[in-house]
């Protein structure tokens, strides 16, 4: 019997918490039921029944040079003839390590793990060691990973309050964790006034992109680097989704603000999984077995993934393609919500940054906080993505998320898109 996505859903269901393995794939947020892909090259992705779609998830970022890139997988198939796993002392971690230390000057010593999550973990261990305190700080509308104390959101009494965004976290793992809103300097100053000498670490996505894209102001951000150093705090700059993306140096780079540990994955796994915290000597020296910072993992820093890592690194290093990604990204999503507005009973835009975009409705203003997101989006956007589905052309799952473009998603494809969405007249 043939495959059908439908079928294999309902038998997920049975052995899956909601038939999946990560919510957002579920579909949720739009409503029906997941497709289920099992091909993917370049910027295309084909389902069980061999329907083929234009991708603009590319696996939530890690694909900077889409599915499958040719020299990229020549390496992936090379180190399979080599080796799979080894749970020892390996050069590969070696070179990608050298490697990103050489051109990332904030970064001097670098530890391997599994996923962001895990670097976020990790890192806001590390900070606590060093301060010595117990309390840090995150903004609304940043996603740092599942773990307990950071899955919070702002609670409904005094400013910085927080409250568990999942069931399962007890308030006692949350005490320690304040929550701010995004783009408000002043709220950030008084907050400081108060609390500064408590906090052991600032966490923040200096490009959100997890719950939309936020992009922020680089005097907010700036502020959050003076604040750091005037308190003793560690500046953690969670770039798992814009580290080697956001340009080779990530946002990081581009806004000229060191922070005291980064958190890295996606990209430097070449599409397989992998995290990295990484900054100062003086602080990542307190990890073990150099100092008593413990963390370990059995898969970290899995051969595959050093390796696909490296080369994805060395061919963005070498062929610089971000500003052709951020001019086609640009000039592609404008004409996409064009397109869409003439089918549309209202007006689409796109918030977008190099080769990350984002759709909403307009509102007259870029957004930087949850709370200026449009109440309608998650009704608007299932407007848009089931047609575009039926269409051929995959876009991230859920109002919230966003999409990507990537060297393969050629003038070709991006032109064949539009005239897609110009069917829906």
């Amino acid at each position: 019997m043939d495959l059908s996505s439908h079928d294999l859903f309902q038998r997920s269901l049975k052995v899956a918490p909601g038939g999946v393995h990560s919510p957002v794939r579920s579909f949720q947020s739009v409503g029906g039921n997941p497709i289920f892909f099992e091909r993917s090259k370049g910027a295309y992705l084909w389902d069980v029944e061999g329907k083929r779609y234009i991708d603009f998830c590319q696996s939530f970022g890690p694909l900077l040079f889409g599915h499958r890139d040719p020299e990229i997988q020549e390496i992936v198939l090379d180190t399979i003839e080599r080796t799979w796993t080894l749970g020892a002392c390996e050069p590969y971690s070696l070179e990608l390590a050298e490697f990103i230390i050489q051109h990332i000057p904030w970064v001097e010593k670098i530890r391997f793990v599994n996923s962001g999550t895990e670097a976020v973990m990790s890192a806001l261990r590390v900070a606590r060691a060093a301060t010595g305190r117990a309390k840090v700080l995150k903004f609304e509308g940043c996603y740092h990973g599942h773990l307990d104390s950071l899955l919070v959101k702002a609670g409904s009494g005094l400013a910085g309050e927080s409250a568990s965004d999942s069931a399962g976290i007890p308030k006692e793992l949350i005490q320690n964790t304040f929550v701010l809103s995004l783009d408000e300097e002043d709220e950030l100053e008084e907050f400081f006034s108060e609390h500064g000498t408590e906090i052991a670490a600032i966490a923040i996505e200096p490009l959100p992109a997890n719950y939309g894209l936020l992009p922020q102001r680089k005097s907010f951000l700036q502020k959050l680097r003076s604040l750091a150093t005037k308190f003793g705090c560690v500046l953690i700059f969670d770039e798992v989704i814009t580290g080697f993306r956001i340009g080779f140096t990530g946002m990081s780079g581009r806004l000229g603000i060191s922070p005291d540990l980064v958190c890295y994955g996606k990209i430097i796994g070449g599409g397989f999984p992998v995290g990295a915290y990484a900054g100062k000597a003086s602080l990542m020296d307190l990890v073990s077995p150099s100092g008593k910072v413990y963390q370990a993992g059995t898969l970290s820093a899995n051969p595959i993934g050093m390796r696909a890592g490296l080369k994805t690194l060395q061919k963005a290093f070498l062929e610089n393609p971000y500003s052709a990604l951020s001019i086609q990204t640009e000039t592609w999503s404008n004409e996409l919500v064009k397109s869409l507005n003439e089918t549309s009973e209202f007006t689409w835009k796109t918030q977008s940054l190099d080769s990350l975009f984002w759709l909403v409705r307009e509102s007259g203003k870029e957004i930087r906080k949850i709370s200026e997101i449009p109440s309608s989006l998650q009704d608007d956007f299932k407007t848009i993505f089931h047609p575009l589905l039926q269409k051929g052309v995959y876009l991230p799952p859920s109002p919230y998320e966003v999409g990507f473009l990537s060297t393969a998603h050629t003038k070709e494809i991006l032109d064949e898109t539009i005239s897609l969405v110009k069917t829906l007249l």
